[in-house]
């Protein structure tokens, strides 16, 4: 599902982010990404979904080299990742309805089966009755909900979260760790770079761990570690 070999990436001001990563992750499965910060966490989930490109080194999702792929062909990608990120990235005069539309109508998928579909996974993450609802009447936790209705509308075959839960509180974090989960039982493969100790604790996931742009743990039911 998703292939890194020999990873590098330095940046334009001279740091290394990223120094030699190999890794492996198959289908189905749910990764948390953790480590201190500035470890490279967020380069190393970014490069997944080509919003940044590795220096050197070959990276492989579905079968797409991306050091291959050209420009053009990146929205393409996007469309079999779902991305969900710690500031929701809600477009602010549109409804909730029409936000988790606006992932099908840039495709050109009809009316008709946007409705269905949105409908469906506003559903999933327990929102139809607020459909008609702007982002700014929405608590954090529901506008996170809406984020990550809009990155599943796709039946996206991974899930990249960074820092889901990070503007949320203890009680919301948990609703949406719990929505990942069913989302993960549907087959989803998912990938998540978090801070949140507790969770990583107790729901049990495979854990790799980022210190200094290496892994230096990658363990089948892990836990956090100690970084602040």
């Amino acid at each position: 599902m998703i292939e890194m070999s020999e990873i590098y990436k330095t940046y334009p001001n001279g740091v290394l982010a990223i120094n030699g990563i190999d890794i492996m992750i198959n289908q189905g499965e749910f990764v948390y990404v953790v480590g201190p910060s500035g470890a490279g966490k967020s380069t190393f989930i970014k490069m997944m979904y080509r919003e940044e490109k590795p220096s050197s080194g070959k990276i492989v999702i579905n079968g797409v080299d991306l050091s291959k792929l050209k420009e053009s062909k990146v929205p393409m990608l996007r469309r079999n990742i779902g991305v969900v990120f710690q500031d929701f990235k809600l477009l602010p005069k549109l409804t909730v309805f029409e936000n988790v539309a606006f992932a099908l109508e840039v495709i050109g998928e009809n009316q008709k089966n946007i409705k269905k579909r949105v409908l469906d996974v506003l559903d999933l993450v327990q929102l139809k009755h607020k459909a008609r609802f702007f982002p700014n009447e929405l608590s954090g936790g529901e506008q996170q909900r809406v984020s990550i209705a809009r990155s599943i509308v796709n039946n996206p075959s991974v899930m990249i979260a960074d820092e889901p839960t990070g503007n949320l509180d203890p009680d919301t974090s948990w609703e949406i760790m719990h929505l990942f989960e069913e989302i993960n039982n549907r087959g989803t493969t998912i990938v998540m770079a978090t801070h949140n100790k507790e969770i990583v604790n107790t729901l049990k996931k495979r854990v790799i761990a980022v210190e200094d742009g290496k892994i230096v743990r990658d363990e089948a039911r892990g836990e956090y570690g100690l970084y602040d």
